[in-house]
């Protein structure tokens, strides 16, 4: 390194590095293809700087103290670079910056730093995790504009293979190349693991791909959710714009990203917002029924009639299940209904539909489907010994047979206590909620008189026979409003 080579330690081998490394923990923007060699003209802590190598003999010196970078990014490429070379990956554990909106201060760090959290409530199988609370780290300070590293700690407490650095988060990115043939074939209704094979082979082996499996099937499912294009999306405005031509009581609303492709989008039509009125009261919301072939999750309101019928009250298609989607959604379907909030809702334990009932709707009884909860019960409970030897028995008993709260609580109690499932973090969890789903608790409170298994079931035996989930979004709708042509006839029907 300049006038200081006599003392600087052993020289990593390098990787190829044709591929941008981009990290889900840190936002660098675009960051520079190429290392630069390093160079220094006075003696000073060296600043490497970016200098194109047409060759793999481009050398990362060991990061020390007292070494300075240009910016920030300079730092995070020689970094990525660093860590890549050893067999490790990089993570931003912490960054300030200054009222320009620059970094002044950053520690990047071992992505292996931090201690393990068990994240899953599933304790009989918990989510690998890769944290060793690794203490190696560094720390740089913009000094008159330049980063300059003030501590280093290069020591790991796990072991590092630089084969194994393909592996790391940071070191694997999707380039546009790979994204075109993955949409290609995606849209030929070729098969995800197909065309990864084929990109293998072409690389000349896993080893030489900068990415996984799961990151092109991420980018797919991604892809899907955004691939309505512009002219899908004119399609469906006309098909909207001429059902309000016929009815004025047709409501319709769309949102588009900034390139015209469907996010989501919500409709309803004139005898669903006259239902509404007379059977509002109490309305189920799910997203599990189906999905067009873009991966959109349906998501019908649903109510019940006078004649004991599932009626729609209108539905949306959506791209993700986030709060903020779910949140236009509600805020859309109210805005649909003229502000009149249902006085209860029944939904699935979706802790992001939860949070936008609390934003959209504060003063409906929100309660959770018990259909959803027990059908879960073989998944949670099926591998205990005494699962088929009373312990399903008991725990139905406990949910429907209880008359009181007390009784409950004392059945519970009982229940959790005989099979020795006081650490069953699923059940701990249900306990804690056990508000919004346990019968007893719902009575008075719109509940009663109503059976979610059948209102569920009922709306998935209606869908799954009229609407097929393989179409694009126009027949998706074609097919949905024949469907809803179909469930009032069957009403019309019952009412003679």
């Amino acid at each position: 390194m300049g006038n200081e080579e006599e003392h600087a330690p052993p020289l990593m081998d390098c990787l190829n590095i044709e591929e941008q490394c981009t990290s889900a923990r840190v936002d660098e923007g675009e960051l520079l293809d190429r290392l630069d060699e390093l160079k220094t003209d006075d003696g000073c802590p060296s600043t490497p700087t970016m200098l194109p190598s047409s060759d793999c003999n481009d050398i990362i010196e060991e990061i020390k103290q007292g070494m300075e970078f240009n910016s920030f990014e300079d730092l995070m490429v020689y970094y990525k670079q660093y860590a890549k070379n050893c067999g490790f990956g990089v993570m931003t554990q912490r960054s300030e910056k200054s009222e320009d909106q620059s970094v002044r201060y950053v520690t990047l760090g071992c992505a292996r730093g931090g201690k393990a959290r068990i994240k899953s409530s599933n304790i009989a199988n918990p989510r690998p995790t890769g944290k060793t609370d690794c203490k190696a780290r560094i720390n740089a300070l913009r000094i008159e504009g330049k980063m300059q590293l003030t501590t280093v700690n290069n020591s790991h407490n796990h072991a590092i293979s630089p084969q194994k650095s393909r592996f790391f988060r940071c070191n694997r990115e999707v380039n546009e190349t790979v994204k075109r043939v993955l949409d290609t074939n995606d849209l030929a209704s070729i098969w995800l693991n197909k065309s990864y094979g084929s990109l293998v082979v072409g690389a000349g082996g896993f080893e030489n791909l900068p990415y996984l499996e799961k990151d092109c099937r991420n980018y797919i499912d991604k892809a899907r959710h955004l691939r309505l294009g512009s002219g899908g999306a004119r399609a469906l405005r006309d098909y909207f714009m001429r059902m309000q031509y016929k009815n004025n009581g047709f409501f319709a609303l769309m949102d588009l990203d900034d390139d015209g492709r469907l996010k989501k989008i919500f409709w309803a039509d004139p005898h669903s917002r006259a239902a509404y009125k007379y059977f509002g009261d109490v309305v189920t919301f799910d997203t599990t029924y189906l999905t067009n072939r873009y991966g959109m999750p349906f998501a019908p309101f649903v109510g019940v009639n006078h004649h004991g019928q599932s009626i729609l009250l209108g539905a949306g298609l959506i791209s993700s299940e986030d709060i903020e989607t779910f949140t236009w959604l509600f805020q859309t379907w109210l805005q649909c209904m003229d502000g009149i909030a249902p006085k209860a809702i029944i939904t699935d334990q979706d802790r992001a539909m939860k949070n936008a009932i609390a934003i959209v709707f504060p003063e409906t009884r929100h309660r959770f489907c018990l259909w959803h909860i027990l059908k879960k019960v073989p998944e949670k409970l099926g591998s205990y010994a005494a699962y088929k030897c009373g312990l399903k028995t008991e725990l139905m008993k406990c949910v429907y047979d209880t008359q009181t709260i007390a009784e409950f609580e004392k059945g519970w109690s009982q229940f959790i206590n005989t099979y020795h499932l006081e650490e069953n973090a699923w059940l701990k969890s249900l306990y804690s909620e056990r508000e919004h789903w346990v019968p007893v608790f719902l009575k008075g409170h719109f509940w009663a008189g109503m059976s979610t298994t059948q209102w569920s079931e009922s709306m998935n035996a209606f869908f799954d026979g009229y609407v097929h989930s393989k179409t694009n979004l126009k027949e998706f709708v074609d097919q949905f409003d024949n469907a809803l042509k179909k469930k009032i006839e069957n009403e019309c029907q019952a009412e003679f």
